[in-house]
């Protein structure tokens, strides 16, 4: 087996997708940042509530923005038109937990696009929280699953 964006001369390569039929794809990604007492104390119920605003509402967006931008941030990466993106953050002890779900109708798969939106909601809640908490850990970023190409995959 060999690393896809990789050429026969070593050289890296985007990927022609453009023999490949067009299906439903869809990629689910996680990512966690680990909160100390001082921000979940800004816990409201619904939201953490910063100086800055409403921090699981501000990195939702943030994160559905950047999961439209992927292409821009990762050089290899095919532009995709998404069909849906959806980022849910839940608490889990001191973890809040970003969940992004991103859905498309192409020729490749929408993987980068919900790793990148969880990550992005991720720095975001972390931007929001860091006078309370500049220790915060990022950590977990993760393929959780990701349908509607050649293979399937869901993580254990």
């Amino acid at each position: 087996m060999s690393l896809s964006h990789v050429d026969p001369n070593n050289k890296a390569a985007m990927v022609d997708v453009s023999a490949k039929p067009e299906t439903v794809r869809h990629a689910l990604a996680e990512a966690r940042v680990t909160l100390n007492e001082a921000v979940l104390a800004q816990f409201d119920g619904s939201d953490l509530i910063s100086k800055k605003g409403p921090v699981f509402q501000t990195a939702i967006l943030a994160g559905v923005m950047g999961a439209k931008q992927t292409s821009s941030l990762i050089p290899l990466c095919h532009p995709l038109p998404l069909d849906d993106c959806k980022i849910d953050i839940t608490l889990d002890g001191r973890d809040a937990v970003v969940r992004c779900s991103c859905k498309t109708t192409a020729r490749t798969g929408v993987e980068m696009e919900a790793l990148t939106g969880a990550s992005i909601a991720a720095l975001t809640l972390h931007d929001m929280c860091k006078a309370l908490d500049p220790g915060m850990v990022i950590h977990g970023v993760r393929l959780i699953s990701k349908t509607g190409g050649k293979s399937d995959f869901h993580a254990p």
